[in-house]
């Protein structure tokens, strides 16, 4: 409730871009920024992005025991270094535009979970993220998080499509 009634004292709304590696996120990002700029210039910009979980399944059954420590670590700080190297580029982009974003998060987690309780906890107002366009059977077999976080997410969500 606090952070309800601090929002609403500012005056400044929330908007948050989910990125990821993947092209169609950076061009969410770029549209975001060149047709909401009015909008984002008076909103606190939040960039934020998601570190997937490490799945040691396959080095736990080819070793027939867990995973060795030194090979856990190096993968969950090759994570860290990609999220890190995707905030940066993002604040890049955002500042070529003029606008200084106001926080850089990034969660480890399933993305469409995560950007979903991120937009509940920081109280967001409006959700941008990319769309992979991708067909009904690869969506079928690989999920959404567009289509997810669209029926999930508790505020209005704009998914941009990269130009063709």
């Amino acid at each position: 409730m606090d952070n309800e009634v601090e929002r609403k004292s500012s005056g400044k709304k929330k908007v948050m871009v989910a990125i990821d590696e993947s092209e169609c996120s950076r061009c969410a990002l770029q549209w975001a920024l060149d047709n909401l700029g009015e909008t984002i210039a008076n909103s606190e910009l939040l960039i934020f992005t998601v570190q997937p979980i490490v799945d040691f399944g396959f080095a736990y059954a080819s070793t027939l025991g867990a995973a060795p420590p030194e090979l856990m670590r190096s993968i969950q700080e090759n994570h860290q270094k990609i999220a890190s190297a995707l905030l940066e580029k993002a604040k890049e982009i955002c500042a070529n535009h003029g606008i200084i974003p106001a926080e850089m998060v990034t969660e480890v987690g399933d993305p469409k979970e995560a950007i979903c309780a991120a937009v509940e906890n920081l109280n967001i107002q409006l959700l941008v993220l990319g769309s992979h366009s991708r067909g009904v059977i690869k969506r079928a077999f690989l999920g959404s998080v567009s289509n997810y976080c669209v029926h999930n997410a508790k505020c209005p969500v704009l998914v941009v499509r990269k130009p063709v």
